[in-house]
């Protein structure tokens, strides 16, 4: 036994003499108070017990004999309990503690899985992720090599259209000069010459002179026919006079017996424009004109050239009937071929055209032509 043990168990004796001595609630009192200092000194409940049966033993030979041994007995196992009180709470404390030890290793347990699980469908999600920005970088990638193809397709036609719109244009041109220089001079000579016959016929062959005259009068048909379709084709005022005199002749040699009056506004220093860009604006001009006779049943047009710091403008305004422009431009139908070879040639020139089409306000088909080269405009 070690001199702690010892002093322990005369604080013990002391503690139970009193108590036996004392009422009740006192020496429960008293009690704990000896059970906090034992677990301060570190003595065990086992060791409490032993403190106990040697004060007993010490104690029975004054306390036990008598009547009263019994009542006695009953108080001094009282007095253990209150000792053993404090080693009792700390116990339930101890099982407590243990019990919210499980459970907060149980919920950290749940919170791992979770997090696990979580992590897991993460990793999943990633991995989907990447797959799919894999598939669609590849489809992006695919889009943009179709993009560049039809890019590339596109500026082959488009270089093919002009080359094909200025071979047109040399071929009308030389066309045109044949009729006017040959084909209009040799059915000139033939009328002169009927009109030579006729004057020198007899004056009583009436017959003959009535050939004659019948004759002459198809010739001279002939001969405005040839001049019609040279000039339809090129006309010669283009290249002799200049763009306004040639406009005024288109205008004034239009359709007769239709309800359309075709006003003509132009700006001085128009014919500035070199030969190419001057034929773009007359064949606008011509296409949008026929479209008008044929399509708008307009009463009124107008064709104005206005000249600008940056180059020259052409608006052909009419009242007539208006049209769906994006419909028709996005058409295949070749009766609309006319709008696409009037935006295709002002293009091939660097220039922008524009349609304008609204009910009850008729159409205006503007073509803006740069007065020096840009880049936009390609050799043809």
């Amino acid at each position: 036994m070690t001199p702690k043990n010892d002093q322990f168990d005369s604080r013990y004796l002391r503690a139970l003499r009193l108590h036996l001595g004392r009422s009740r609630r006192d020496g429960v009192t008293a009690g704990k108070s000896v059970g906090r200092a034992a677990l301060a000194e570190g003595i065990g409940a086992g060791g409490v017990v032993r403190s106990h049966a040697r004060a007993l033993r010490t104690l029975a030979p004054e306390r036990f004999a008598g009547n009263d041994g019994g009542a006695v007995l009953r108080r001094s196992e009282a007095f253990l309990l209150s000792v053993l009180a404090p080693f009792e709470a700390i116990g339930r404390a101890v099982e407590g503690a243990d019990g919210r030890e499980r459970e907060l290793r149980g919920a950290l347990r749940r919170k791992t899985a979770a997090l696990a699980h979580a992590e897991r469908d993460r990793r999943v999600a990633q991995v989907r992720t990447e797959h799919a920005e894999a598939e669609l970088a590849k489809a992006v990638r695919h889009d943009r090599y179709l993009l560049a193809r039809s890019q590339v397709a596109q500026e082959q036609l488009r270089r093919m259209t002009r080359r094909v719109i200025t071979a047109q244009e040399e071929e009308r041109k030389l066309i045109s000069r044949e009729l006017h220089d040959e084909i209009a001079q040799i059915l000139t000579g033939i009328n002169v010459q009927l009109a030579i016959l006729k004057q020198a016929s007899t004056v009583n062959d009436r017959g003959l002179r009535q050939r004659i005259a019948h004759t002459q009068r198809f010739v001279e048909k002939s001969v405005t026919a040839v001049h019609r379709f040279a000039r339809e084709l090129r006309p010669a005022v283009l290249d002799d006079l200049g763009l306004v005199p040639a406009l005024r002749a288109l205008i004034r040699n239009q359709p007769e017996g239709r309800s359309l009056h075709i006003r003509f506004v132009s700006d001085p220093g128009i014919e500035v424009l070199d030969g190419a860009k001057r034929t773009v604006i007359y064949r606008v001009a011509q296409e949008a004109l026929t479209n008008v006779a044929r399509h708008a049943h307009a009463t009124q047009a107008t064709v104005q050239v206005k000249k600008s710091p940056l180059g020259i403008e052409l608006e052909v305004r009419d009242n007539g009937r208006a049209f769906d422009v994006q419909r028709v431009l996005g058409s295949r139908n070749r009766k609309h071929l006319g709008l696409l070879g009037m935006r295709e040639r002002v293009e091939m020139v660097g220039g922008v055209l524009t349609i304008e089409s609204s009910p009850g306000k008729g159409t205006a088909i503007c073509a803006h032509i740069p007065l020096k080269k840009t880049a936009k405009a390609a050799s043809p």
